[in-house]
Parts: structure tokens; C-alpha cells; sequence
């Protein structure tokens, strides 16, 4: 993916030098607790199956024992130098999210609107947002009640690593999804459909609705890739490959049958491997984001 000769985003806090970037968060009991590969992982899972990161690391908690809460090895505050790999992470999201805005920005100008950025917070570890404390095994996520998009970089290690989806346009795809979450929530898709959410009638329907949301993310993803390479030239020899492995990576039923269960379509909140394959592809084959509508009958 080229991106160095872009211009960067000055919508973005970076934190990740401040309390809680040494020695990080880990859980009390034997065994010295989960490590930051370990809370990853379990963001990951989380993330892409959209189960409250706080049920598996509480229940982590129980299996391990020990008291409640977390225990914290560097006192709040305190700095610490970026290395040159997080410094050029960094540099590497202020591109992206810069692209995002460039493409959002001229989409909701052709139709008569104007698009506010969000803006995006890279900690380390822990830190603070308008939806709750949010730490590394949350994976990204985009806040509504802020509307921020937080992200802790050592996500794309374990992206490329344990979920084998290298290269920047993986990691290009996973910010792009974020920000369709913040494009969901200005064009007024986001509220309404967590509002019914709250009043669906059984959890199996909540879920269905959650797979909505999620795919259109990824259609929207799409749409950011179709423009960014129109307007910019981003796209390399296999960049769509490594995105299209990403959301293979992360369905629910890849994600379920890695855990050695059994697939279960009616707790999918993300879609399949399939489906999200389907809808980034939607996105970045015409770019029109009129065709990423997931809530039309029968458009799963």
C-alpha cells in the first residue's frame, strides 16, 4: 500500500507514551497473570464476535483466581520515549485516517452534506473513553458517545501474526471499518440501529442486527479503498487480498471454529467470512455507498 507521500491527519491523539505504555495491565492471580499478546487475543475474539471484552476477561479472572479488578505495573503519568516502530504506526494511521477524511469528506459533499471527522485516540494498553475505560483487549473500537475511534497499534502485530494477515492495507482495512462506524453514526444509520437492538424481542435477533451494522462497516471500508485508489493511486499488488484475508480472518465461524466449537450461525454478530468478504468486496469493486445497505430485506 503507498502511503508515505500523503499528508496526516492532525485528528489524532497519541497517548501512548503516557501511564500504563511499560509494563501494562495484567490480571491477579498464579501464573503472573495475561500478558499483552494474551489480552489482544482476546480482543481480537472480541472485536470480531462483538462480546463485551469485560465478560471474557472477568471470566479469564475466575479461572485464574485472585482478586478483583487489575493490577497495574507503572504508576499513572509517567512518560516514556515511542520507539521508532510505534512512532512510524502512528504515521502510518495519521495517513490513513487523513485518506478517510479526504474520501468521506468529498462523498458527503456530492450529496449535499458536510462530514465531521472523528477523531482517533492510539494508547497503549489502557486509557479513557465516553463509552468506558478502554484497554487493549477491547481491540478497536469506535466510541458513539464521543464519537472517537481508539486503538492500540499492537493490534496489527497480532493481526499479522496469530491471525496471518500482513501488510499495511490489512491494517488500512481495520481503521476503515472503524471509521464506517463514525460514517454509520453521522448519516443517523448507527443510533437507530442500536435502538432496535435494545427493543429486539431475543438475543438471535439483537445479533442479526449487529451482523447489519458490522457488514456495512465493511462495505463502507470498501467504498474508502475505491476512492483512496481513484483519487491517490494507494493500492499495490495484493493489497485487496490481504484486506479480503482480514475479514476472512475475523468471521465469526473462522473465529469459532479456531476456538474448537461448534459453528453457530444464530450468535454471529460480526457475519460470516463469507458475508464480510462479501461486503468489503461490494464496497471496493463500485465505491457507491448506496449499495452497502445491509438492512434491506434480503440483503445478507
Amino acid at each position: 500500500m503507498r502511503w508515505d507521500d500523503f499528508r496526516r491527519s492532525d485528528n489524532v491523539d497519541d497517548v501512548r507514551d503516557q501511564g500504563g505504555g511499560g509494563g501494562g495491565f495484567r490480571f491477579p492471580g498464579g501464573g503472573g497473570g495475561v500478558g499483552i499478546g494474551g489480552l489482544i487475543v482476546v480482543g481480537l475474539v472480541s472485536w470480531a464476535l462483538g462480546i463485551d471484552p469485560r465478560i471474557v476477561l472477568s471470566g479469564l479472572e475466575t479461572i485464574q483466581g485472585g482478586g478483583s479488578g487489575y493490577s497495574q505495573q507503572e504508576q499513572p503519568g509517567q512518560k516514556r520515549e515511542l520507539n521508532a516502530e510505534e512512532k512510524q504506526q502512528g504515521d502510518f494511521v495519521r495517513a490513513v485516517l487523513a485518506q478517510t477524511e479526504d474520501v468521506w469528506g468529498d462523498l458527503f459533499k456530492q450529496s449535499g452534506s458536510q462530514y465531521q471527522p472523528p477523531r482517533l485516540t492510539l494508547f497503549s494498553r489502557v486509557t479513557r473513553s465516553g463509552c468506558g475505560a478502554a484497554q487493549s483487549a477491547m481491540g478497536p473500537f469506535y466510541c458513539p458517545e464521543d464519537k472517537k475511534v481508539y486503538l492500540d497499534t499492537e493490534f496489527f502485530d497480532e493481526l499479522s501474526q496469530r491471525f496471518r494477515s500482513p501488510g499495511d492495507f490489512a491494517r488500512a482495512y481495520v481503521i476503515a471499518h472503524e471509521i464506517g462506524h463514525h460514517v454509520q453514526d453521522e448519516l443517523g444509520i448507527l443510533g437507530k440501529a442500536n435502538a432496535a437492538r435494545q427493543r429486539a424481542g431475543s438475543e438471535e435477533e439483537s445479533n442479526a442486527i449487529s451482523v447489519r451494522i458490522e457488514l456495512q462497516a465493511d462495505c463502507f471500508a470498501g467504498v474508502w479503498a475505491y476512492w483512496a485508489d481513484k483519487k491517490y493511486h494507494i493500492l499495490e499488488g495484493g493489497d485487496v487480498e490481504s484486506a479480503l484475508q482480514a475479514a476472512t480472518a475475523i468471521g465469526d465461524d473462522t473465529l469459532q471454529k479456531r476456538s474448537g466449537g461448534s459453528v453457530v450461525p444464530d450468535s454471529f454478530t460480526h457475519g460470516s467470512s463469507a458475508q464480510r468478504v462479501k461486503w468489503f468486496r461490494t464496497g471496493v469493486q463500485n465505491g457507491d455507498p448506496k449499495q452497502c445497505n445491509t438492512f434491506a430485506n434480503g440483503a445478507l
